[in-house]
């Protein structure tokens, strides 16, 4: 059996770093969290969510899948969904994906990957959906990635179409949900600026 030690040993400095620069840091975090935002993003060792936004534990409720999908038939999602707009009232949903995203790679590629490809089936109807802009990008990379924007744009959509973020506006909540993505290769953020924060900005945007 591998030793995991060397992890252990990684967390005990994490901590002593921590308090280093709060001593109270960890009781104030045991009592309360109180994020102001919900992160759905991949679920890609690359992609550290609070990291690349420079955020602490407790500020960043987090939801990871392969390729930040947003099914209607993912409890799992949905009950994340639920818990922050319900009971941690949070204000903004980023949905994040990231350029390269092997799960879109998977998606169109003309091969079996196992159980996988049932997940991964919501992509694949993206590129068919889109085939016609998807077919003139000639450049394979290129023509992942523009997949990985169009990915998280209807994953923005299939948000605001939830039962959930839709009780929660008719109800006077505020919340924005946002769509972005990743560069792997720079460590940047990019806004795909399809934020959407009422049903009148959802029909503005053509959601349905």
């Amino acid at each position: 059996m591998e030793n995991l030690n060397t992890l252990f040993e990684n967390n005990r400095q994490w901590a002593k770093d921590i308090l280093k620069t709060d001593p109270v840091f960890f009781e104030k975090l045991s009592k309360q969290q109180s994020p102001k935002y919900l992160w759905i993003g991949c679920s890609d060792s690359r992609v550290p969510a609070n990291e690349i936004v420079g955020l602490l534990p407790g500020e960043l409720f987090v939801h990871r899948n392969v390729s930040n999908l947003v099914v209607h038939t993912d409890m799992n999602c949905l009950s994340v969904m639920q818990y922050a707009i319900s009971t941690l009232n949070i204000k903004h949903i980023i949905v994040c994906g990231h350029y390269g995203c092997g799960g879109i790679v998977a998606a169109i590629e003309d091969r079996p990957h196992g159980l996988i490809d049932n997940w991964l089936r919501n992509v694949r109807d993206l590129y068919y959906l889109y085939e016609k802009e998807m077919i003139a990008i000639k450049d394979p990379t290129e023509r992942v990635n523009r997949l990985c924007e169009i990915n998280v744009a209807s994953q923005v959509f299939n948000v605001c179409n939830t039962t959930i973020v839709q009780d929660a506006w008719n109800l006077g909540q505020e919340i924005t949900v946002h769509g972005w993505i990743y560069g792997i290769n720079d460590g940047l953020l990019r806004d795909l600026n399809v934020s959407v924060s009422s049903v009148a900005e959802m029909r503005q945007l053509g959601i349905r």
